[in-house]
């Protein structure tokens, strides 16, 4: 293997479909419709070719462009093995000073997650191994787009058909209105039993009285944390909620890079840190957030973005940290972004757990006929 390898071109690819009517899940931020990724191709001098996955920041084809032409320019040329000189460049031209603030950090990410699979196929290696990691076990949680504001009946059924499935844990969406949030709560604790953790998702969508209302129900019900009650910057109120009982919170998909990390940290208002390696800076930042976390006795509780690239590198990275909670489950009835993208990303074990895949790399050989199938189709994916 060389000491170098060159990026000699970056190519972004934004993806749809959409979502089967009837299938269509509410939650705090509106009724899912379509689902859209970024995907990022990144190739070398050497024919080594990576693919990522960038957040589609519910704007898939701006996300793109801005992969395609500045970021590009910005980094082809260097070595595609320098993953720290790339995120620095990038940080500094985009990030830093009169860039494109979240957008950048969307795009970075994706870029970043194709060199680490550039890193690991080069050497052979899984991701997980690259890390310091090894094949161990995952605990993980029934999430991704399901679980929604539905009727309490025919939430507990949906819930017990998960816990069939092996899941020891489920997340619920809450954030509309409190009487009808407890009601879902109770109805899932009610038909699972105490042995399942049951988490609770705002979606930024609470108000400060929302939660205080439903905090003391929550801690009876044994809510193992509530999730973005609020927007990421409104930290006043992440203070008082943090205050009202013994429901801890838990926060971090949107938030960016590990500067917003460390005020989130220092703030001392959260129990779980939840990265998305899509959204946040890839590999390479969330490895340094997770260690901003192990100082602080808290665990890093990765959000999963659309597809089988973020939810392999999610649990490599899990499996490579002293510091792992949960692995975000994606149980939406369907999803051809897990399904069918390039091999299925992942497996629940019979105690509910997931490993990382073994194939270099992240292990994910995207199918690029599939990417010509689903156009990108705009519009909003929430309505």
């Amino acid at each position: 293997m060389k000491d170098t390898m060159r990026i000699t071109h970056i190519r972004a690819v934004p993806v749809s479909y959409r979502v089967p009517e009837g299938q269509n899940v509410t939650l705090g931020i509106g009724r899912a419709v379509k689902r859209d990724a970024v995907l990022v191709k990144v190739e070398t001098d050497e024919g080594v070719v990576g693919w990522g996955e960038a957040h589609h920041g519910r704007c898939p084809g701006a996300i793109a462009r801005l992969i395609d032409t500045t970021i590009a320019e910005l980094v082809t040329g260097m070595d595609a093995f320098d993953t720290v000189g790339v995120w620095s460049r990038v940080y500094r031209m985009q990030l830093a000073s009169h860039g494109m603030g979240a957008a950048a950090a969307l795009a970075l990410s994706g870029v970043d997650l194709a060199l680490w699979d550039i890193r690991g196929k080069a050497c052979g290696w899984p991701l997980y191994r690259l890390l310091g990691g090894a094949s161990r076990p995952v605990k993980a949680y029934a999430g991704g787009i399901a679980l929604g504001w539905q009727d309490p009946a025919s939430l507990a059924d949906e819930a017990r058909r998960y816990v069939e499935q092996g899941y020891r844990a489920l997340k619920l969406r809450v954030g509309d209105t409190p009487a009808r949030d407890v009601a879902r709560v109770r109805a899932v604790r009610q038909a699972v039993g105490d042995d399942i953790d049951i988490l609770v998702d705002g979606n930024t969508g609470c108000s400060p009285d929302d939660v205080r209302r439903v905090m003391p129900a929550y801690g009876e019900l044994g809510v193992g944390w509530f999730e973005e009650p609020f927007t990421p910057h409104d930290h006043r109120a992440y203070a008082d909620a943090a205050r009202q009982g013994s429901v801890p919170l838990a926060a971090g998909e949107n938030h960016y890079t590990r500067f917003e990390f460390t005020r989130l940290l220092e703030d001392g208002t959260v129990a779980f840190v939840q990265p998305d390696l899509s959204k946040t800076g890839g590999v390479t930042e969330t490895m340094r957030i997770a260690a901003l976390a192990s100082a602080r006795k808290i665990t890093v509780n990765p959000h999963t973005s659309a597809t089988g690239i973020n939810m392999a590198a999610s649990i490599h990275l899990l499996a490579s940290v002293d510091n792992p909670g949960y692995f975000e489950g994606d149980v939406a009835r369907h999803n051809p972004f897990r399904d069918e993208v390039g091999g299925v990303p992942y497996a629940l074990d019979a105690e509910g757990c997931v490993r990382p895949l073994d194939g270099p790399g992240l292990g994910i050989e995207v199918d690029e006929r599939f990417l010509a199938a689903h156009p990108l189709i705009e519009g909003p994916c929430y309505v």
